[in-house]
């Protein structure tokens, strides 16, 4: 993990985000300025006016070197702190840099109230505002991750910057990071094998038959285990050859198993970790866009049984989740569609930006998908960090899930997922509107952008109905009496409802 640098111009409230970014993440916050400050036992003000601006950017120089032996932080720059090209150098190599930008209105109102604090725009604030933005334009928009902070609160724009750089410390459950995009590239498996030992020792990586093809060989020196490919061994026989073989290479409860791959082998990797010597660490590197977005979060593992998905398993979270879209590359075309059935779920969920987004086809989605990935990413992290055990507002994740599992379950898993949970969604989407609950407005734009995507929006020809019913009555969602399901409201908003009569809400 590396330092996290926040620049822009003064008044864009670097260091007040900041804090609530590193307060976010569990990491140290530094203020480069107050750096300089102590080092120097002068204030900014008295160092310009005593040694000028030259000597004051030498110093900044050789402080942001000094950060090259500090510990993984969120760092405060100077609004001229990165003008210095060894500086940015010095920066983008050792860490990610998020520009904060406002408008002039917003930096002169923030500024007033520190008047003497900046040297550089004394005296005439708003015109010398305005000709050092103008001045240094061109340097600012050279950096291509920034935000926006006007009329946000600082937990707002702490929170969306975290969604830029793809930066998130979870707690509610258990303490782990999520890491997503390719300043952290596993192109070889020291990122990762740096963090396994920092946890503990005896590593073993478990991935499936495909993913190994294409990814196990970037893990060389770490001892590895294939299972099979698909759905269809998500059972517990394939738990029993985990266990088998954590024996097998030695593990025991210092140990940390890392989960390779799609859904599946997160799932089923983290339910054997759970319950392995009464629990081992594991951490989760998802290979498969919906493995990415959903399944690895959450801390939900498990294993299938013939009468339906997931019905045995455990909350147990990994230590670490490493999300690089460059894995993404290799995924067949039918499972990176499969996979934003999910993304299009949770814009339907709370973010009707992500939606939107979703609605633009595959060509937008492949040339976009790590920033289609941090922002489907952060909906679900939210969630789970607000309800970890689905005692409530969890449950809204399930939405398309119901009717998606029973489907799944009956095709005998030729459909995948992701094509199940986007047939579930028009089906609940159809129910919610005929009792009700949401438009036909709503359920045109779910079944259009679904459409859009290439995914399955009906039922297909021939599935028997009272088998999906059937399978649906068995549903881990269920109570004594009802099932509860997910429902849209509208775009950005669902609702959860106890359902008594299933074949009220797969009626045609």
């Amino acid at each position: 993990m590396t330092h996290i640098f926040l620049y822009g111009p003064p008044g864009t409230g670097k260091s007040t985000v900041g804090k609530t970014i590193a307060r976010n993440l569990t990491l140290p916050f530094i203020d480069l300025d107050r750096v300089i400050e102590n080092s120097a036992g002068k204030s900014i003000p008295q160092i310009m006016e005593a040694q000028g601006e030259p000597a004051f950017r030498d110093m900044e120089s050789a402080a942001l070197k000094n950060m090259q032996s500090e510990q993984p932080s969120v760092i405060a720059l100077g609004g001229g702190a990165l003008l210095r090209e060894e500086n940015r150098a010095l920066a983008e190599s050792n860490g990610q840099i998020l520009l904060l930008m406002a408008k002039l209105n917003t930096l002169v109102e923030r500024l007033l109230s520190e008047e003497g604090k900046r040297p550089l725009l004394a005296g005439d604030l708003q015109p010398k505002l305005t000709a050092l933005l103008e001045k240094r334009r061109e340097h600012y928009n050279s950096f291509p991750l920034n935000l926006h902070v006007d009329e946000k609160t600082a937990e707002q724009n702490a929170f969306a910057a975290q969604i830029l750089l793809g930066r998130h410390h979870l707690s509610a459950m258990a303490e782990y990071d999520v890491i997503v995009g390719q300043a952290f590239s596993l192109t070889n498996s020291r990122d990762v094998a740096s963090q396994a030992s920092s946890l503990t020792y005896g590593n073993l990586i478990v991935t499936d038959e495909n993913v190994a093809k294409h990814h196990l060989e970037k893990f060389a020196g770490i001892k590895s285990f294939v299972i099979p490919a698909g759905e269809e061994h998500k059972t517990l026989e394939t738990i029993h050859a985990l266990w088998k073989a954590f024996l097998e290479n030695g593990l025991d409860r210092k140990s940390t198993v890392i989960a390779l791959g799609g859904g599946v082998v997160t799932d089923m990797v983290g339910f054997a970790a759970s319950s392995y010597m009464r629990g081992i660490n594991w951490i989760a590197l998802p290979t498969t866009l919906l493995g990415m977005v959903d399944a690895s979060i959450g801390g939900k593992t498990g294993f299938d049984l013939p009468e339906g998905k997931n019905l045995i398993g455990a909350f147990y979270p990994p230590r670490l989740i490493v999300a690089d879209a460059g894995f993404l590359s290799t995924l067949p075309e039918r499972e990176l569609i499969s996979g934003m059935a999910e993304a299009v779920k949770h814009g339907i969920i709370s973010d009707p930006e992500l939606f939107d987004l979703c609605t633009r086809g595959m060509d937008w989605v492949k040339a976009n998908l790590e920033a289609l990935v941090k922002r489907a990413m952060a909906v679900k992290i939210k969630v789970i960090e607000e309800d970890p055990y689905e005692k409530g507002f969890r449950a809204a994740l399930n939405l398309g899930h119901t009717v998606g599992h029973a489907v799944e379950l009956v095709s005998k898993f030729e459909l995948r997922h992701g094509e199940a949970v986007a047939i579930g969604m028009v089906i609940e989407a159809k129910y919610a509107q005929k009792i009700g609950l949401t438009t036909q407005s709503v359920v045109e734009k779910i079944e259009a952008a679904l459409t859009s995507l290439g995914l399955p929006t009906h039922i297909p020809e021939g599935m028997p109905r009272d088998e999906i019913i059937k399978a649906m009555r068995v549903d881990k969602k269920k109570n004594a009496k009802a099932i509860r399901f997910a429902l849209p409201v509208e775009i950005g908003k669902v609702e959860l409802v106890e359902v008594t009569d299933l074949e009220e809400v797969i009626e045609d």
